[in-house]
């Protein structure tokens, strides 16, 4: 008996352009011997449902969207207490966790992978007794990614986040915080922290740090201090260009499997760049191995550690837009030190 997909793609991702081959898709998930059922999300935290929902007769669930839609797909697995592979084709604006996994980020070419590729055991993470899939985070810009409105990310892609971001700078906020990790208490003021398991994020590849990997059951945890001038905000977004996080001590950089939090107030965090809700008190840990992404041939060599291997470009002319969000903090770092009237 063959195998069924079940798909659940975001209409509005990445243009619309997944809809506009949605029948190829199907086509191709057929001819290898695939039933297919289709479901388009309606509204946020739809696709939680959906997977979470699934009958017991789905073999795979294949989502189509950005990261956002991936993670809810994964939140709904994972509550449903099953083990189902999952296949990912990237039709976001940033496609962070393909970067990663070095996906293609052509929609065909991606199906393909999934019917050609076999399951990899990759880690998510745990927020507060919630799923995620590569990244928490909170502070400065953490909240341009929800805010900012879906039809200006379709028209502008990554120029939506910078414009929304360059908006805020003067309303960059600090936060006094004690962390724990792997039992040391560090206390400060941060405007930004995330915990990370991606070697990609907000478009840049590299800036999660180094000796990076999927499945070792070990998050990357990055805290930017206040910088208390334009020098050092500029220290701090030299560092996260070039990837050596741990350059300055402005940036606290730690791997562990573990993170606890407390604040002196509750702060709003994103999960895989959606709202993740106000927390004052904050429990992260890492669940090793605990989904299946297929992945096809050698692109799963990504899971044994940190390399820049670019992009895939495909026919949908997505991209990863490395270079374009690197130029753009660039600019914001300029935009910071004018509100400041200093020279950066």
């Amino acid at each position: 008996m063959s195998q069924k997909i079940l798909l659940i793609y975001n209409p509005k991702a990445g243009k619309g352009l997944f809809v506009q081959k949605l029948a190829d898709v199907i086509d191709m998930f057929v001819k290898a011997g695939y039933r297919v059922e289709v479901h388009p999300t309606q509204k946020r935290k739809d696709a939680v449902d959906i997977a979470r929902n699934a009958g017991g007769f789905i073999d795979m669930i294949v989502a189509a969207g950005g990261d956002g839609t991936l993670d809810e797909v994964v939140t709904g697995i994972t509550m449903s207490g099953r083990d189902l592979p999952i296949g990912y084709i990237p039709v976001g604006s940033t496609n962070d966790y393909a970067a990663s996994l070095n996906m293609s980020t052509s929609i065909l070419e991606a199906t393909g992978d999934i019917v050609g590729g076999e399951p990899q055991a990759v880690d998510i993470g745990e927020f507060n007794g919630d799923a995620f899939v590569y990244v928490a985070a909170f502070g400065a810009f953490t909240d341009v990614s929800y805010d900012t409105n879906q039809d200006m990310k379709n028209l502008f892609g990554h120029l939506a986040y910078i414009f929304e971001g360059m908006r805020r700078l003067p309303d960059i906020k600090s936060y006094n915080l004690k962390v724990e990790v792997e039992g040391k208490l560090h206390e400060g003021n941060y405007i930004y922290g995330m915990v990370t398991n991606s070697i990609s994020v907000g478009g840049i590849k590299g800036m999660t740090g180094s000796n990076v990997y999927l499945d070792d059951g070990v998050f990357e945890s990055m805290l930017i201090h206040s910088p208390t001038n334009p020098m050092e905000f500029n220290e701090i977004i030299t560092a996260l260009l070039s990837g050596n996080v741990e350059s300055t001590p402005l940036i606290e950089y730690y791997h562990t499997s573990s993170v606890h939090i407390t604040a002196t107030e509750p702060i709003p965090w994103t999960l895989d760049g959606e709202y993740g809700g106000n927390h004052q008190d904050v429990t992260i840990r890492n669940l090793k191995q605990r989904v299946r992404i297929i992945l096809y041939g050698d692109k799963s060599d990504v899971l044994r550690g940190w390399r820049d291997i670019p992009g895939a470009t495909g026919d949908d002319d997505l991209g990863d837009g490395k270079f374009e969000v690197a130029d753009s903090l660039k600019v914001i770092s300029e935009e910071f030190g004018k509100i400041l009237d200093v020279d950066v």
